[in-house]
């Protein structure tokens, strides 16, 4: 059945000038209507162009932020539905929405960034079906009988902030007998309604709230609160003082010489003002159509000193449910445990982010493309990562050549980096077509995501496969690559160690590799013949090029050998072996610091365990000095930063471009610390069934994980006692475990709780 039979959009009939540079306001619009006897049953279709919040009879409707969130929207516009039932009242009722530009029409991208990407005019289209207990129905919907004014919100951007004029607001506006004689009339506005689809992923949603841990006063005298944790949202205030007085909120996620480092945010001004109306009884403001990246706030205009009661920071993110957790006995490791969730947080806010602070905060596909396992385990992303994949695909059919973009939604930018123009293809980035499908395959068992996703996934590699011809090796100009390796300048953040062309072509064997599999799962016979052979063409034209003989490879780099041994490029046993011997040198070579960019770290410590050296994985997890994970715990992380050094050891900030505080890519390791410290891992799609390797190391005396599988819970946890390894495992129904402890054979176990003990000598270094 059609959610919107009857509904238009509407616009305010004046908008603000589409060419104008500064933020722009948001708009009121309401309307009436009669429920005509006792309502037995009301459902609320809504969307709009921009974002929205809506109220009913004087009640805000749902509890969704930034609805109806971002997809790419040419493709693909979502909107939601809503059981009203309780709120619909015979005879008169009324409801009404505030109207903001959001990510369809405001200030999205580098350098200044681009407005009016979607559009020029913001608009509102909602229906609302009524069901009677005779049986007969009726349908009210946004139309021509429907007035707009100019609301409290004087300018709203989601890189810019908020500012709020409580004198202006207009309360009642959504109740019925409110005077909107000074209103005007709404303009109706054409779209294309064959573009919408029902919510298919959850919605951003207020999830906790946190309080000051901290007030101080910075050099320059400004007030500072710190909130303890880097975190994505937005501050709730509660304040007393006269009309007029205007507060000022600023933001940023760390400090430099006491002041809030706002360099970082590049053109973002992250920025929300309250102007107060002077209520005797207090006043009590959220933003609502803005969020930030942030731990530090400083506030401006407070009357009197400002109470840390009255300033609570709001949690935003995707209203994800929580599946996975882990814990052991070195509080560093689960302090970078818990900067890997919250950086998954704070960028999973409708779409998956790179960053949610600065002038970007963008879909980018490499991104997601090697955090996709560890967020499969921290939090149920089926369905958001599905969502996102569709858009994916639909902007990749944009592309005639069948190239994805390398985020998505794909928007014009201009970007701080020399990428060529017209959608150049990126390798590891575009890849995301292919592997994140597969992780959904792998973690929750889910063939239709691979079925719907196929064409997509065919139409890279098919790509990729004329891009580099009968030589199969590609990655020619610019390319990513192995992003932000840290030998990369702070000015240059492309310059890795690793070439390109390797890094092209062993992502080209492993996507098209993957491919082939899917396709045998598919049944699709004669492209599982063909995409295998590709496959094999392409290792076979790696080891050409890159394979120096013995395991060894013409680029002495870690992440040239982690990617050829995770992605089974080297297979001959005793070139594994020399190849994990040369890696496990190459990091003590570097003092057990990480040597790895975007692309390698996801991969290094799996390439080393693998080839027997995970005492040297471990060192290369618990190394302190810089590059390495626990350097940014020692130097007061709450979350994974983008650069491994974005702070420097003085506590000056780094001085490249890249310097988010707030970037999940570099966490992707959590991944291997659940399959590998935990030894929590899927041995069949959808954990049907497990396997339990953990491989103690690193000092640690014991550990844990539990995650919530497509099956019900699954636990391990191990500990270390005399020289005896105990080892406890909870199997969910109808799974299986192959439990393989070191030392011992394995064995195959049922659903259930079980225990295991076997000797252990913990290495030495």
């Amino acid at each position: 059945m059609p959610h919107f039979r009857t509904a238009r959009v509407i616009a305010p009939c004046r908008q603000a000038d589409p060419t104008a540079t500064a933020v722009r306001p948001a708009a009121l619009l309401r309307g009436e209507f009669i429920a005509r006897a006792a309502v037995t049953a009301a459902r609320l279709s809504v969307t709009a162009l921009g974002v929205y919040e809506l109220e009913l009879n004087g009640t805000v409707v749902g509890d969704h932020v930034l609805a109806p969130g971002w997809t790419s929207y040419r493709h693909r516009h979502r909107y939601q539905v809503f059981d009203v039932t309780h709120l619909v009242r015979e005879g008169a009722n009324a409801w009404g929405a505030h109207l903001a530009d959001g990510w369809y029409r405001g200030l999205l991208g580098f350098n200044g960034g681009t407005r009016n990407i979607y559009g020029a005019d913001t608009g509102l289209l909602a229906e609302l079906r009524i069901e009677y207990a005779d049986g007969s129905t009726d349908t009210v919907s946004t139309g021509a009988d429907w007035r707009w004014s100019p609301g409290p919100v004087l300018a709203a951007g989601l890189y810019e902030g908020e500012e709020y004029d409580a004198r202006r607001a207009q309360a009642g506006f959504s109740e019925t007998g409110f005077d909107d004689s000074a209103w005007e009339p709404v303009r109706l506005l054409e779209f294309d309604t064959g573009v919408l689809f029902p919510a298919d992923s959850p919605p951003v949603r207020r999830i906790e709230t946190l309080s000051p841990v901290a007030v101080t006063t910075s050099p320059s005298g400004r007030t500072v609160m710190d909130f303890g944790q880097n975190l994505v949202g937005r501050l709730r205030i509660r304040v007393r003082g006269e009309a007029g007085r205007t507060i000022t909120l600023r933001h940023a996620e760390v400090l430099e010489d006491g002041e809030l480092c706002t360099r970082p945010l590049r053109h973002a001004t992250a920025t929300d003002r309250y102007t107060l109306c002077g209520d005797p009884e207090g006043e009590v403001w959220e933003p609502r159509f803005t969020f930030h990246g942030f731990r530090h706030a400083e506030i401006d205009g407070w009357p009197g000193e400002p109470d840390p009661a009255d300033i609570t920071a709001v949690v935003l993110h995707s209203d994800l449910r929580r599946t996975g957790w882990f814990s052991c006995s070195d509080a560093s490791l689960n302090r970078l445990h818990e900067n890997v969730v919250w950086g998954m947080r704070g960028n999973f806010v409708d779409v998956p982010t790179d960053c949610p602070q600065r002038d970007e905060r963008l879909g980018w596909t490499g991104d997601v493309q090697v955090f996709a396992p560890t967020a499969a385990f921290l939090y149920d992303v089926h369905a958001f990562l599905r969502s996102w994949l569709r858009d994916l695909a639909a902007d990749q059919s944009d592309d005639a050549r069948g190239v994805p973009p390398v985020f998505s939604p794909d928007i014009p930018v201009i970007t701080p980096v020399p990428i060529p123009p017209g959608n150049p293809p990126m390798a590891g980035w575009c890849d995301a077509a292919v592997i994140v499908p597969w992780v959904l395959y792998e973690r929750y068992g889910d063939i239709e995501v691979l079925r719907s996703q196929y064409p997509s996934m065919r139409d890279w590699v098919d790509a990729v496969d004329r891009i580099a011809g009968p030589g199969r090796i590609w990655g020619e100009g610019f390319q990513f690559g192995d992003w932000l390796d840290p030998a990369a300048p702070a000015d240059d953040p492309g310059r890795a160690m690793t070439s390109s062309r390797l890094v092209a072509t062993a992502y080209f064997a492993h996507s098209a590799r993957l491919l082939a599999r899917t396709a045998h799962l598919l049944e699709e016979k004669d492209d599982a013949e063909r995409y295998h052979a590709l496959a094999e063409s392409v290792r076979d034209a790696f080891l050409g090029r890159f394979h120096g003989g013995g395991g060894r490879l013409t680029e002495e780099t870690q992440t040239a050998y982690a990617l050829a041994l995770s992605f089974r490029l080297i297979e001959h046993d005793a070139e594994r072996a020399e190849a994990g011997r040369r890696l496990a040198a190459l990091v003590a070579e570097g003092g057990h610091r990480i040597g790895t960019g975007f692309l390698g770290t996801p991969l290094v410590c799996d390439a080393l365990t693998e080839t027997g050296h995970v005492d040297t994985a471990y060192r290369l997890l618990t190394q302190r000095s810089r590059p390495s994970w626990l350097y940014q715990v020692d130097m007061g992380a709450t979350t994974v930063w983008e650069r491994w050094d974005s702070m420097l050891p003085d506590g000056r900030v780094n001085p490249g471009e890249m310097t988010s505080f707030n970037h999940y890519a570099f966490g992707a390791v959590a991944d291997w610390i659940h399959r590998t410290v935990a030894g929590l891992a899927p041995a069949g799609p959808g954990y049907r069934r497990l396997l339990v390797r953990p491989r103690p190391g690193g000092g640690l005396t014991w550990a844990r994980a539990a995650h919530e599988t497509p099956y019900g819970r699954a636990e391990t946890g191990w500990r270390i006692e005399g020289g005896t390894l105990l080892v406890e495992l909870l199997v969910p129904p109808r799974v299986t475990a192959l439990v393989d402890l070191p030392g011992a054979e394995p064995v195959e176990v049922g659903p259930g709780r079980h225990s295991f003990h076997t000797p252990f000598a913990a290495a030495t270094r």
